[in-house]
């Protein structure tokens, strides 16, 4: 009986890659540039890399194979493209919305929020909370976000003297005390307390997990990821990352039974009515109240915003921070825009004011072409279509590697510069509207990337007028390693100069 057991998993090993390597679609992905790997496993093997390695090692296909590329292992199809006409067809019609590995690895965390839902749900959770974003409710926070920068720039100051400050943690804790105070309407204290120190180990542990189930395709079976001590790790930490969030509805549901609170009366630009606009929790505990959304709905996306908020917002500042502090001739340039918006007043900016710092955008947008918070983006191909001259399979998952679109010389001369003047008026119009991504695009486009703008304009105005920031870390020195965003082996040092010429 043993003998028939073992020749039959022996034969299905056999059958299993046979059947996938020589299939309509096995037949189709040979055709596209990349390594074959071995008949059994594809690329199995090549990918079970460190963060760090497997970070490079896909970086590298776009150097040796060109606008597309292909990995297999075992069942699982995966194309890498570049190209920004190919990136446009993916990303541009609702045929392609679809989200499978590697977002699925998030749900144990995140389960089915605005970030992994498909289909109905998801458009159901979108339409539900556009209006959270809306500009009024964006200018009624900008208020809070003066007063968190206003707060950021003082523990700055106690940085100045020092030889160096490793940005991201400082940046980290701002940008949760702005999610918190905004969307979530919950007082700042949770920049300090216990609960909020085990959700950034937490987050950051959860994403190793990730990463490692990734680079394993033995592990994307989810009975058999269980049995893994990996899973064990992710599940702790998974207790940690619900209960911060836990605690926020918690206390925004205290809050709002003891005291009536009411929705502010604004005016809607599209038929000039009062009406009023809800901050993202109070809009999902209104349609939970309203039986439109129930507890667990309201949960994933307080988990969603509270991760895709703070955090991809606190990477892009880092690294913009650690790139003006590399070139002083922008910081010089940066900081004249602030003389000429506000001269010598130390207020705080107005929602006119970040119009005005047009320099200061073509600034971040360089940034996040060089840095992006999210360094790929990932869809599921659901019916077959040509890319590149290639047909690819259906359920097949496609992936654009945005650092490397954003890094093309063809696209962006010098690539490796920083030059914010890329993005003027006249360049941004020359530019195929998909080689720039950093907000991905199309109908699953980021839905708070003007709030984060605003944020960014905030802090970063409010940094170049009182500081002069000096280069520790050189972009040259940076090892990307992989993760659900853009991190370095490295912290992001910079050095902190109080300004003389106020």
């Amino acid at each position: 009986m043993i003998y028939l057991v073992a020749c039959g998993l022996l034969v299905m090993l056999f059958m299993v890659p046979a059947y996938f390597r020589f299939s309509r679609a096995g037949r189709l992905l040979r055709k596209i540039p990349g390594s074959n790997g071995s008949f059994f496993y594809g690329n199995t093997f090549d990918v079970t890399l460190s963060p760090e390695k497997i970070f490079q090692y896909i970086r590298e296909l776009y150097k040796k194979y060109g606008c597309i590329t292909k990995l297999s292992g075992f069942h699982i199809r995966t194309i890498n493209i570049y190209e920004p006409d190919d990136i446009e067809k993916v990303l541009s019609t609702t045929r392609f919305n679809e989200k499978q590995r590697p977002y699925d690895f998030l749900k144990p965390w995140l389960n089915e929020g605005l970030l992994t839902s498909n289909g109905m749900k998801w458009h159901q959770r979108r339409k539900l909370l556009t209006p959270a974003f809306h500009f009024d409710i964006r200018r009624k926070f900008l208020l809070t976000i003066n007063e968190q920068t206003e707060q950021l720039l003082k523990t700055i100051q106690e940085e100045v003297g020092k030889e160096k400050t490793n940005v991201l943690p400082i940046m980290t804790k701002s940008t949760l005390r702005v999610m918190c105070d905004t969307s979530m309407g919950i007082s700042n204290q949770y920049n300090t307390s216990s609960l909020a120190e085990k959700y950034f180990k937490a987050m950051h542990i959860f994403g190793s997990t990730v990463v490692h189930r990734m680079t394993r395709v033995w592990f994307y079976a989810d009975w058999f990821f269980h049995l893994s001590p990996t899973w064990r790790t992710q599940r702790a930490t998974i207790k940690d990352l619900h209960r911060f969030t836990n605690e926020i509805i918690r206390e925004r549901k205290v809050a709002q039974r003891e005291k009536s609170i009411g929705v502010d009366e604004v005016t809607d630009d599209d038929n000039g009515k009062k009406r009023g606009r809800l901050a993202l929790l109070d809009l999902l505990l209104e349609q939970e109240a309203a039986g439109m959304i129930d507890e667990q709905g309201v949960r994933e996306e307080v988990d969603t915003f509270m991760f895709e908020g703070h955090d991809t917002t606190a990477m892009a500042l880092s690294f913009m921070i650690m790139a003006i502090a590399n070139e002083p001739e922008v910081q010089d340039k940066i900081y004249e825009e602030m003389k000429s918006i506000f001269g010598s007043s130390d207020r705080s900016p107005t929602m006119d004011d970040l119009v005005e710092m047009k320099y200061l955008e073509c600034c971040i947008k360089e940034s996040l072409r060089l840095y992006p918070s999210v360094p790929f983006i990932a869809r599921y191909l659901t019916e077959e279509v040509t890319l590149s001259g290639y047909r690819i399979p259906a359920h097949t998952i496609c992936h654009i590697h945005v650092l490397d679109v954003h890094r093309r010389a063809d696209l962006y001369p010098e690539p490796e510069r920083f030059v914010p003047e890329r993005f003027g008026a006249e360049s941004a119009f020359r530019r195929h509207p998909y080689a720039y991504i950093p907000f991905s695009a199309g109908p699953r486009n980021c839905i708070g990337q003007k709030f984060a703008m605003m944020e960014m304009k905030s802090v970063l105005s409010g940094l170049v007028r009182r500081f002069r920031v000096e280069p520790v870390t050189r972009p040259g020195d940076l090892r990307y390693t992989a993760d659900i965003v853009l991190r370095v082996t490295h912290p992001l040092y910079v050095r902190f100069k109080p300004r003389t010429d106020l």
